[in-house]
């Protein structure tokens, strides 16, 4: 079976709000074996939310709704679905008897229109929200012939998940059939996606019964693996075999199959190892640190770092010659070179690691444009010195550097 979640607001065609319902809703179908095929979000237009309703049930088996159940003009939701179902709507006194108690507890006046929160979808079954004044509704009908399962739900993420999982995942369990999704996943960093898609599409197309889906971010890959199996054995022998085979024809691109970031595995790495490091940073302005240290208990590993912008505390903090910045630049090899290994030595770490380089947008010379970057890792058998020549703006060089200096580590490791 699969599902269609359908965000009704304006407000979620702005800048100012997101629809993180179906993010929730998603999460919960997939505990039933139920894909989420579709996710729609639209305004407050009866006529669009009714053509929606409407294009929902022709091609899904169930179709969620969250939103537009309030008391205002604005809210349609039960009165499209009403409309794409060709029924009609009933008032439940019930409900307008429990609103006015309600209001009357709090001394506020009840205005007439909050008495719409009580209009039922004629067969459809009321589902009581403890958690507010807008009941959800379940409907088991036919749509051209076939079984539809639609819910109505309140759209505050607070009421949604409760109303959820108190009324509405028990009535799903009863008309699902027995359904496991096991999921997996492959992160791979300073990788193109173009090459990942190139070398793992030949394994993972053979794999029809597994959705594969590629995600890129930045400096990362990440490789998705679902699959629906009556047992969850099956399923996850299924994705355990096609994750298997792709972490092997990417080897040491993979850095995790387990959910685990870059610099988690760093730190893991170093940890078992019983290694420690600290860090020079020019261009990247401490945050190669930043990113070690976000992680609990990376003090076992990481000693610190400097954050060496000008010329004159390269040499001060992590004794760079002046004369080699005289000679070659700041932005060089030379002495991204040197920021690791005076930084190795001034701490005492196992591994240095020094990058300099040019963010942009200023800055640039003729030889040395926005993106250079020099990256050094030091220990005490040498130092091991890349250049990087990357493209964006400010934020994703910056980014890009402390990414392929985590990678470098990680390789490093290995």
């Amino acid at each position: 079976m699969i599902a269609e979640i359908i965000a009704v607001g304006s407000e979620m065609l702005t800048p100012f709000r997101q629809d993180t319902n179906s993010l929730a809703l998603t999460a919960e179908l997939n505990k039933l074996g139920v894909s989420v095929a579709f996710k729609t979000i639209l305004g407050d237009s009866m006529e669009q939310l009714t053509e929606c309703a409407r294009i929902a049930l022709h091609r899904a088996d169930i179709v969620i709704f969250s939103g537009g159940l309030g008391p205002t003009e604005d809210d349609l939701t039960r009165e499209a679905v009403a409309a794409a179902l060709g029924v009609g709507l009933t008032r439940n006194e019930t409900v307008v008897d429990a609103l006015k108690a309600r209001f009357a507890k709090r001394g506020i006046a009840i205005q007439a229109i909050n008495f719409k929160q009580g209009d039922v979808i004629d067969g459809a079954e009321l589902l009581p929200n403890a958690n507010g004044t807008a009941p959800g509704q379940w409907i088991a009908t036919e749509y051209e012939g076939k079984p539809r399962y639609i819910v109505l739900l309140p759209g505050p993420p607070k009421e949604l998940t409760a109303l959820y999982a108190d009324q509405v995942k028990q009535r799903l369990q009863r008309v699902v059939p027995q359904q496991h999704i096991a999921i997996g996943q492959l992160r791979m960093a300073v990788v193109p996606e173009s090459e990942v898609d190139a070398r793992t599409s030949p394994i993972y197309m053979q794999f029809t019964d597994v959705q594969t889906t590629i995600l890129s971010t930045q400096g990362e890959i990440q490789l998705h693996f679902a699959c629906a199996k009556p047992t969850l054995e099956e399923a996850q022998a299924r994705v355990d075999e096609v994750l298997s085979l792709c972490e092997q024809e990417m080897m040491d691109f993979v850095f995790s199959a387990d959910g685990e970031s870059l610099e988690q595995v760093v730190l893991l790495m170093m940890g078992m190892r019983h290694l420690t490091l600290a860090t020079a940073e020019s261009c990247t302005g401490g945050l190669i640190a930043q990113r070690l240290t976000a992680i609990p208990g990376s003090s076992r590993s990481f000693l610190g770092g400097v954050v060496v912008y000008a010329d004159a505390l390269k040499t001060a903090l992590v004794d760079v010659p002046k004369p080699l910045i005289q000679q070659h630049g700041a932005v060089s090899e030379e002495v991204a070179r040197a920021l690791a290994e005076g930084i190795r030595i001034r701490t005492g770490a196992d591994l240095g690691i020094g990058v300099t380089g040019i963010a942009g947008p200023g800055g640039a010379t003729l030889n040395k444009p926005v993106g250079r970057v020099y990256l050094a890792l030091a220990d005490a058998n040498g130092t091991e010195v890349r250049e990087l020549n990357l493209m964006g703006d400010r934020e994703r060089v910056r980014w890009f550097t402390s990414q392929h200096a985590l990678s470098l580590l990680r390789h490093k490791l290995l």
